[in-house]
């Protein structure tokens, strides 16, 4: 019993390609065990069956020979049988031929002392006419043996009995096992070696790991992989998709079973044709449907074999949407200071008019600038209904000022509270008014941008428009392309504000285009307002 235990304990140590191995060779040998001695089993009938059947056509051959019918006839019929019987014997290889009375009486035998004396066997049916074999214990030993009656004229006049001894019939059933043994044996051996190679094939792929172990490693590893914040994509060397994690079903937006399908047909344009490629990425940024998303990804090699590639992917809307709320903080903030400097000019000029003497200019200078301060911002918060896209505008609007570009709101424009996800409108109008004021820039005096939305019929229509050159017609289908550019200092941080805009405007169930107008270009947006949401008459 200690020893069995001692066994058990040693084998869960051992590796699974061992166990694989050791199962084999274990089923492999009981298999052929038992197919041996099936064999050796049926061998061993058959052996006897066609020993008996010899002894029977040997035993009928000489019964039909005239030669006994008429030694039977003659006065002393052992004299002429005897050297008959012992010609057949000896060229049959058996060890008896009998030739006997219908009641057993022996006329020959191969030991001439047993002539005469009673045959040891069943003969009653052959006496009736009925040949028989059997297995039996004579004068000679055990022996297969056949007995058939000697005919004349429909009557029986005597028996022929031929015999082998079952040493004999063993003999060559031993012939006939040696050969089922050896092959039994080479099989044995093909086997064996068919059965190392699958093991030493499978200690390779296993790392040489047992059950437990590899069992272990899957549960943890799957464990983490579906619990980490990082989204995670295995290709294997052919661009097809063999891991996925749950974050990166949800960044990419994944359903379905995909492990299987090339990485370009699961996820889509444009990020799987770009990790088709299998190029090394560092921290890129790519857009999905619904998302930002930092795309690093590396070649996996071990050992020098290629196994395909790791694609690890971070959620970087959030912090992009944080990043243009700071911005535009920031905005604000410049806004304010240059204010704070133009409202200590002004604030100077006053007092200087007044200590002057001249109060009534001083006065209506101070009206005339709070009046231009305070149209732009009465304009925006008329027309925008959603504090923080006004916000977002007001502070446009100073920037632009300050870069020397006049931005006005459309006098029929209106963006009622509720008729789209404020963050979504700040995305879309903030990264618009940046381009115009850029474009802008690039075209001539006077330079301006007007901003204007209309609801009605269901959507929302946002509307920038510029004074810039234009869009050029040979890029306009990739201006909302990611990493797209049209200005010269196009780098890792351009090419992705248009493609934001046209991000959010999907999520929303809407679409963004661009055109060419008079002057400039004009971008719009169309979103479908919010369910439930309904536009003043």
């Amino acid at each position: 019993m200690a020893a069995t235990v001692s066994f058990i304990a040693f084998a869960r140590s051992w590796s699974l390609a061992r166990r694989v191995f050791v199962l084999q060779a274990a089923v492999v040998a009981l298999v052929l065990t038992g197919v041996t001695a099936g064999a050796s089993a049926e061998f061993g009938s058959a052996n006897d069956e066609a020993a008996a059947r010899e002894m029977l056509g040997i035993a009928h051959t000489l019964a039909a020979d005239p030669a006994v019918a008429a030694a039977l006839a003659a006065p002393n019929p052992t004299e002429l049988l005897q050297p008959l019987a012992e010609d057949v014997r000896r060229r049959t290889a058996t060890d008896f031929v009998v030739v006997m009375t219908s009641e057993g009486i022996r006329y020959t035998h191969p030991t001439p002392t047993e002539v005469g004396r009673r045959f040891l066997g069943t003969i009653a049916p052959a006496a009736q006419g009925r040949p028989i074999t059997e297995t039996f214990t004579g004068t000679l030993g055990p022996s297969v043996r056949a007995v058939v009656p000697v005919e004349v004229d429909g009557q029986v006049v005597a028996l022929v009995s031929v015999g082998r001894r079952v040493t004999a019939v063993a003999a060559a059933l031993g012939e006939s096992l040696s050969l089922v043994l050896g092959i039994a044996a080479l099989a044995l051996v093909v086997a064996a070696a068919g059965t190392w190679l699958i093991s030493r094939w499978l200690r390779r792929t296993t790392h040489d790991l047992g059950p437990a172990e590899l069992s272990r490693m899957y549960a943890y590893y799957g464990a983490v992989l579906h619990s980490v914040r990082e989204g995670m994509l295995l290709l294997d060397p052919a661009g097809r998709v063999q891991l996925v994690n749950d974050e990166a079903r949800r960044l990419l937006g994944l359903s379905g079973e995909v492990v299987g399908r090339p990485v370009t047909e699961a996820v889509g344009a444009p990020l799987g044709p770009a990790l088709a490629e299998r190029a090394v990425a560092a921290d890129e940024i790519h857009l999905t449907a619904e998302h930002i998303v930092v795309v690093n990804q590396q070649p996996a090699v071990r050992d020098g074999r290629d196994l395909g590639t790791v694609v690890t992917l971070r959620d970087h809307t959030e912090l992009r949407a944080l990043t243009d709320e700071l911005q535009t903080i920031r905005g604000f903030a410049d806004s304010l200071n240059a204010q704070a400097h133009e409202a200590a000019n002004r604030l100077h000029t006053v007092v200087a008019l007044i200590e002057l003497g001249r109060a009534d200019e001083a006065l209506a200078y101070a009206e005339k600038e709070l009046a231009v301060a305070q149209q732009l911002t009465d304009a925006v918060l008329a027309a925008v209904e959603v504090p923080e896209l006004a916000a977002l505008v007001v502070g446009k609007a100073a920037q632009a000022a300050e870069r020397g570009v006049e931005l006005t709101v459309a006098d029929t424009a209106h963006v009622p509270a509720g008729a789209a996800d404020p963050r979504d409108l700040v995305t879309i109008v903030g990264n618009l008014l940046d381009n115009a004021i850029d474009a802008a820039l690039e075209g001539g005096a006077p330079r301006w941008v007007r901003f204007d939305a209309q609801a009605g019929d269901g959507e929302l229509v946002l509307a920038v428009q510029d004074s810039g050159p234009g869009i050029d017609p040979a890029v306009a289908d990739r201006l909302f392309v990611r990493g797209f550019s049209t200005k010269a200092a196009a780098g890792p941080g351009r090419g992705l504000g248009l493609a934001l805009v046209s991000q959010a405007a999907h999520r929303n169930g809407g679409r963004a285009v661009a055109a060419n107008h008079e002057r400039g270009a004009v971008f719009t947006v169309r979103l479908p307002l919010r369910a439930g949401r309904r536009v003043p008459a």
